[in-house]
């Protein structure tokens, strides 16, 4: 059998990241009436490749199964809204967007970022594969194409609406199965002055704060900036600045532009390679670590503080249920599912979850077969303990659950180490 090849470079993958065994598509929420039915698992098997870095999770499923009908809307998240809204006053100051300009969008989910140019009269267009996604945002108004950009499709959309003087695509770049065509795509969407802006979560940061559970089959690279330049550098896009964000455990935004209008890179550019070299992470040898090293990157390391968060979880569940507590989830994200189903838990010791998209309620996670209510519920049953398992909202998800100490309940958080609050 040959090895996998590198959806980068080309090379073969025959170095190994992290193996998590295997897991069911994170978001592919069940019914009821398929509880009994057969359940298709796929490995999460991350490589590196030696060649170029790429940290990578094979296409084991294509993008079109996972995309085309999906169960996430960004709206549903307040302060994933608010940080939309930021990112949206930040841009229309700083490249001076006005009735004349054209923000574009790719995987523009429920219109949730788009609305804020909408509001301050700018001209929009999404591109959102997914279709049952795409008419939530088309009902606000917002312009928007189903389709997977690519190099042919973004040259089609830039035919129709013109060429973007901004082109957003925020946590994207870690779902498209062919990177080097989706990078074409966006330098089709962009004018030859203009300016692509990505943002993803950071792999330094994935390594160092142990957030295992944000792989998952829809991820199939994991960014440094160091391979996120080789990345646009395939589509002629050259990165000149970049901001280091809280969201998500911890991201980056990168700003780009066609090479000939790119310039020289600034100084915090230089700062976070500097700061990712630091931690190993532009040699082979730095993101696979030394056996027994928690703390240090890599296959050794990074298994050893996984499966330290799995233990410590388990612990956790199976001495709340010997005391006869009881325990219940908040959110069903797809982090979750990863976290769930590695652990190999199920509604023994997490009764239920709870969840505000109506689009998951009355649903059953997948592998786990936990099911999924109202947020209503924790109120009603009132548990001792609540894995909040969106740990990346925690400021937020705090404040929604501060009734939960009413009856002296508590909160749990999984990741990056088990803490009970």
């Amino acid at each position: 059998m040959s090895p996998v090849a590198c959806r980068l470079c080309g090379a073969p993958l025959t170095e190994t990241f992290v193996d998590l065994g295997m897991s069911p598509l994170c978001e592919s929420y069940l019914p009821a009436q398929k509880l009994d039915a057969a359940e298709t698992f796929y490995p999460l098997h991350v490589r590196i490749c030696a060649g170029c870095l790429l940290v990578q999770l094979p296409a084991y499923v294509p993008g079109e199964q996972i995309f085309s009908d999906y169960a996430y809307f960004s709206s549903y998240s307040d302060s994933w809204v608010a940080h939309a809204n930021r990112y949206a006053q930040a841009m229309i100051q700083r490249l001076g967007l006005g009735g004349g300009s054209l923000v574009a969008e790719v995987a523009s989910n429920d219109g949730y970022l788009l609305q804020h140019f909408v509001a301050a009269g700018i001209p929009v267009v999404g591109v959102e594969p997914a279709a049952n996604v795409a008419e939530v945002a088309r009902a606000k108004g917002i312009r928007t194409e189903v389709v997977f950009l690519g190099g042919q499709t973004g040259a089609r959309v830039a035919d129709r609406y013109g060429r973007a003087d901004l082109v957003a695509a925020n946590n994207v770049y870690a779902h498209v199965p062919d990177i080097r065509d989706f990078t074409a795509g966006l330098a089709a969407l962009v004018k030859a002055e203009g300016w692509v802006t990505l943002e993803f979560p950071h792999l330094l940061r994935l390594i160092e704060r142990r957030q295992y559970d944000t792989i998952y089959h829809e991820h199939y690279q994991y960014l440094s900036l160091l391979t996120a330049s080789r990345a646009l550098a395939t589509g002629g896009l050259s990165v000149v600045d970049v901001d280091e964000l809280a969201t998500h455990g911890g991201s980056l935004r990168v700003y780009a532009r066609h090479a000939g209008a790119a310039g020289e890179p600034s100084p915090n550019v230089k700062a976070v390679l500097a700061a990712e070299e630091a931690a190993g992470l532009h040699t082979l040898a730095g993101h696979i670590g030394s056996p027994g090293n928690i703390g240090s990157p890599g296959r050794s390391g990074f298994a050893a503080a996984v499966f330290a968060i799995k233990r410590d979880l388990l612990r956790f569940l199976l001495a709340a249920r010997a005391d006869g507590r009881t325990v219940v989830g908040y959110g069903a994200p797809g982090k979750g599912n990863t976290l769930l189903n590695h652990c190999g838990i199920r509604s023994d010791l997490l009764a239920y979850t709870v969840d505000r998209s109506p689009h998951k309620q009355g649903l059953f996670l997948p592998g786990t077969h936990i099911p999924i209510h109202h947020p209503d519920r924790i109120a009603a049953d009132r548990p001792d303990y609540v894995l909040v398992l969106p740990w990346n909202l925690r400021t937020e998800i705090s404040e929604q659950l501060g009734y939960v100490r009413d009856w002296g309940g508590r909160l749990v958080f999984p990741i990056p180490a088990l803490e009970v609050v």
